[in-house]
């Protein structure tokens, strides 16, 4: 017998995701979920849906025994991920279940967006980039996406400036006018938007010469999840630093 027979299962890792109502942003996330799975076929992966769709939060628990690591598909810090999420997962299974972080901001979603621009057929250079968000009043929430426009334009080495579709401005559409207005003919427009539905059609009117497709169906989105899951169980953090809690992954159930 090997020390690994005595070793308890790894938390099962649960997505959270955005409901919607749009048949095709509900497959690209399932898909989503399958390429995560697909990338580590020992640990369980779960897919749990913060409304319009099931399950639900509290429906998917409900059947997963043991530790969960749940993982938000959000691509900034917002409402859902500081205030929903937490008060979903409160109550008798709070002791067994941690919360990793947002996906984004990440290197690996700038990494997804240019590989999206560029299947939409934006050429490699300096061309004006707006990365379209889906918006929030929350301050930490748009300044995600501040930082997330600054990763996309180290990464093409060419302007990008964050647009939202919701809450305080500005909008796509008035980000591309004023790049046409600065002598830019040509403009992309980044989605910085998970899965198709409402606000990626809403980009088609933009104006802009491109636009890239939704971040879910790129594989350095699904690596980045796993990214989050090991965050949840305290990987990257020192040892001698750890908390009971940031063991997570080593310590329940055993």
């Amino acid at each position: 017998m090997t020390p690994t027979d005595h070793a308890p299962a790894a938390p099962t890792l649960l997505a959270l995701a955005h409901g919607t109502r749009d048949q095709e942003g509900i497959r690209v996330v399932r898909e989503l979920t399958a390429r995560v799975r697909g990338l580590r076929p020992g640990t369980r992966v779960e897919l749990a849906w913060l409304g319009l769709v099931e399950p639900t939060v509290s429906q998917a628990l409900a059947r997963l025994p043991g530790p969960v690591v749940a993982v938000p598909l959000l691509l900034a810090r917002g409402y859902h991920v500081r205030t929903d999420i937490p008060a979903l997962l409160t109550g008798p299974d709070a002791a067994r279940v941690r919360m990793a972080p947002a996906l984004g901001p990440s290197p690996r979603l700038a990494e997804a967006a240019a590989a999206q621009l560029a299947r939409a057929g934006r050429p490699p250079g300096p061309t004006p980039v707006v990365l379209a968000a889906a918006g929030s009043t929350d301050p930490r929430a748009r300044a995600d996406t501040h930082h997330s426009a600054h990763l996309l334009a180290t990464h093409l080495n060419a302007p990008v400036t964050p647009a939202f579709l919701g809450g305080t401005g500005p909008d796509p559409a008035d980000a591309v006018t004023t790049w046409h207005s600065h002598g830019h003919t040509d403009v992309a427009v980044a989605a910085h938007l998970l899965a198709p539905g409402f606000f990626l059609d809403r980009l088609q009117g933009t104006g802009a010469r491109w636009v890239g497709g939704a971040l879910g169906r790129r594989e350095p989105v699904a690596e980045l999840v796993w990214e989050r899951y090991d965050a949840g169980c305290g990987g990257g953090v020192p040892p001698g630093r750890r908390t009971a809690a940031s063991q997570f992954c080593r310590t329940v159930g055993t």
